[in-house]
Formats: C-alpha cells, sequence, structure tokens
C-alpha cells in the first residue's frame, strides 16, 4: 500500500487494537469473501486542474466547470498510467470485489442522469478485463473468480422526462436507464419531488399517489428502490408498496444518531420485511457518538441485533481520491463564491461544523482501503464467519437476484 493508504490502515487499526489471532481472522475472511458494497464510489481520478484552468480562462459556464470536474473524477484515470496504477492498487487494498456504483447525478431528470452512467461506462468498456460492468449477481460471482472488479450501476434519482403528460409517460425511461445497466434507483434526493419527501423536508409528507406508480414500475422492470435519501415516511410507505426487496443502501440507525440520514427501527424493520437491508455508511456525522470505524461498527451490530444479519450491508458512501488529488484544484483560478447546490439545501443543523464529515482521524478510520479492517471489527464482536459474509456482500447479491427474477430476468 502506498503511504496514504497505509496511514488509513494504522488509524483503523488504531481504533480496533485486534489480538494478532482476530487481524489475522479477519483479513484471511475477508479475502476469501466476495465483498460487494451496496453503494459508494470506485476509486477515483485526480482533478484535472490544468483542464479546468483552461476552461475558466476561456469563460466556462459552471455547468462546464462541474463537467469537467466530474468526468476527471470518474473517468481521467483511463488517460493517465500512474493515476490508473494507483486506483487499481486501491481496488486490491480494499478487497473489494463490486461497487454499486453511483452513476446518475443527484436528481430525476434524464439528461442530468445520463452524464456519470456514460462516463462509467467509458470505464468499463476500456477496461472490460479489470473493471467490468456487473449487472447481473452471476457477473459478480465471475469477476470475484477470474479476480476481476467490478461495477453495478445505481441512479441518484429516478429518470423523469418531467413533461407530465401521463404517468405511463413518466414512468418510460426506467426500463430503459434498467438496460443501460442501472440496476438501483434513489426515489428521493434529500428534498421533495413529485414521487416523495427527501430525508431533509421537515414536513415527512411521505409517497404520493405517482411515486407508488413509480415503486410498482421498478419492480416490475427489476429495478431496486432506494431510500437512502427518503423520508422517513417515504421510507416506510415505500417498503409497505414494494411487492420485491427494498432497500436503504448507505444510511445508519436513528436510535444510535437519530440525523434524517439515519433510519428509525421502525423503517429499518419494514425493509427487513420485504426482504431488503440497510446499508451502513462511513459518514462520521450521520454515525454519531466517536464517529470513527467503531461507531460504524456500533451501527452494523444494532441493525444486526435488530433485524438479524440477512438484512444489514455496508454502503460507505466515500471513494479513496488519488494522492495528487489535492495539489489539482489550485491551478483553477478563484472565481467568485457561489450558491450551494439544490441538492445541498440541508435542514438547519444536520450538515455539522465545517463540512460535517468529520475530523482527518474519523474519516482516515474509515477510509475506503479500510475495508478489510470492517470484516476484522465484526470478528472481534463476536459475529460468525456466515454472517459477515452475508453483510460484506452475500445481502447484497441475493437482493439482487430476487428483484430481477421477480421481473422475470436471469440472474446469473
Amino acid at each position: 500500500m502506498n503511504e496514504r493508504m497505509t496511514r488509513a490502515r494504522e488509524a483503523g487499526l488504531a481504533q480496533l487494537q485486534p489480538t494478532a489471532a482476530q487481524l489475522e481472522h479477519g483479513l484471511e475472511l475477508h479475502q476469501s469473501c466476495t465483498v460487494v458494497e451496496s453503494y459508494g464510489f470506485a476509486p477515483r481520478g485526480k482533478v484535472d486542474g490544468d483542464a479546468l484552468h483552461r476552461a475558466v480562462e476561456a469563460g466556462a459556464s459552471e455547468l462546464e466547470l462541474q463537467d469537467i470536474h466530474e468526468r476527471s473524477l470518474l473517468a481521467g484515470f483511463l488517460d493517465d498510467e500512474a493515476v490508473k496504477a494507483e486506483v487499481l492498487e486501491a481496488w486490491e487494498a480494499a478487497g473489494v470485489t463490486c461497487v454499486g456504483q453511483n452513476a446518475g447525478e443527484e436528481g430525476q431528470s434524464v439528461e442530468r442522469l445520463l452524464k456519470r452512467l456514460a462516463w462509467l461506462t467509458r470505464v468499463t468498456d476500456r477496461l472490460p478485463d479489470v473493471i467490468a460492468k456487473a449487472t447481473t449477481p452471476g457477473d459478480i460471482h465471475q469477476a470475484k473468480a477470474r479476480g476481476k472488479r467490478c461495477l453495478m450501476f445505481t441512479g441518484n434519482g429516478v429518470p423523469l422526462p418531467e413533461d407530465w403528460v401521463s404517468i405511463e409517460e413518466e414512468l418510460r425511461y426506467i426500463s430503459v436507464f434498467f438496460d443501460l445497466g442501472c440496476r438501483m434507483m434513489h426515489l428521493t434526493y434529500n428534498r421533495r419531488n413529485m414521487i416523495g419527501d427527501g430525508c431533509m423536508e421537515t414536513a415527512n409528507a411521505g409517497l404520493s399517489d405517482f411515486g407508488r406508480a413509480v415503486v410498482e414500475e421498478m419492480n416490475r422492470v427489476g429495478v431496486i428502490v432506494d431510500t437512502a435519501h427518503s423520508g422517513w415516511q417515504t421510507s416506510l410507505e415505500a417498503a409497505r408498496v414494494s411487492t420485491v426487496p427494498m432497500v436503504a443502501s448507505h444510511s445508519g440507525c436513528a436510535a444510535i444518531n437519530p440525523h434524517p440520514r439515519c433510519k428509525p427501527d421502525e423503517v429499518i424493520k419494514a425493509i427487513a420485511d420485504t426482504g431488503g437491508y440497510i446499508g451502513i455508511c462511513c459518514i462520521p456525522h450521520f454515525l454519531g457518538r466517536s464517529g470513527d470505524i467503531n461507531a460504524m461498527l456500533d451501527h452494523i451490530e444494532y441493525a444486526c441485533r435488530l433485524v438479524g444479519s440477512d438484512h444489514v450491508a455496508i454502503g460507505t458512501d466515500v471513494a479513496y481520491v488519488p494522492q495528487a488529488d489535492p495539489a489539482e484544484p489550485a491551478k483553477v483560478p478563484t472565481r467568485p463564491s457561489r450558491r450551494a447546490r439544490w441538492e445541498n439545501y440541508w435542514r438547519p443543523g444536520t450538515r455539522g461544523a465545517g463540512s460535517g464529515w468529520g475530523t482527518e482521524e474519523q474519516v482516515q478510520s474509515m477510509a475506503w482501503t479500510n475495508w478489510p479492517l470492517f470484516t476484522v471489527g465484526m470478528v472481534q464482536r463476536g459475529f460468525s464467519d456466515e454472517d459477515i459474509e452475508k453483510v460484506l456482500g452475500g445481502n447484497v447479491l441475493r437482493v439482487a437476484g430476487d428483484v430481477l427474477r421477480a421481473a422475470g430476468h436471469p440472474s446469473e
């Protein structure tokens, strides 16, 4: 591992302090498991500061600058051999076979959701023997057997043309995005939309009549319903409407930390009743208490005790960023201050101090490359190997297969 990964590993070990036997068993178990992240980001490229500098000097719009920034993060490493090698090194250190990859910018516009999906498709097209696109659990099992990595695409919104001609007309892009490889979609992203209330809406009004039609269509097509950023009532009602397993892919337990991005017991139980799972994230402010790897393990342990190990997964919601990254943004000329983006319109008091994502020590202990330590931590807490295997990926594989089969699609 490089210096960044080593520092993170040391920070995690300092928090856990496992015995030699626990460490050895945890690392061996992690290597043997098919590890599937329920939601997150594959290791990223670096920001292309030179491209952004040229664009600013040329008078580019904020939207154009954003596209240059995101494309360089998601796919820019394809043309930089040093960064590509570091990205693959991070995959190896993490021991992750598949990432439920954020592949659609936050929102519901078709045009907006297509961009990340296109850039990440370029990655899997260019590196099919290293990072493949997975559309079934069978693809993930094959990747593990061949020592490859893969991405299963998920969208941060349901694609809607927003013409509002008819319900059927609005739903037609769900199957289009399924055909493009998208296997999971957020119903809402923080704020209210035509489907339901997001987690940052104080009103917490729940799922709309149109939202019920959306859930039914996602069930029919074979797309997993994700309520990670949905309000508690929206999540509860989606679970009651769904006839197949649905999820909260990257969240936490509100009983431990009553943050809007976490879910209360009632919602977690309703999700489990569908056959689905709650994915525990690695965002310190959502986890509460110490906000480090032990806090994350607290949430995993609590959820397993509440609904059983068949209904818990890990969706870190964090990414590995190359060591060269901090130097690149400095190349971009200073621009006037900008207003916060719509999806970052949070309830007052819910974002935390500064960025709200935690101290350096907290973040490092749960770094994406520390996945093997998540396994070590579960070993420490007395989880059986069978239960750990479920949390590490077995539950994600099961739910993906169940949803596909219910819609009449092959899962292998």
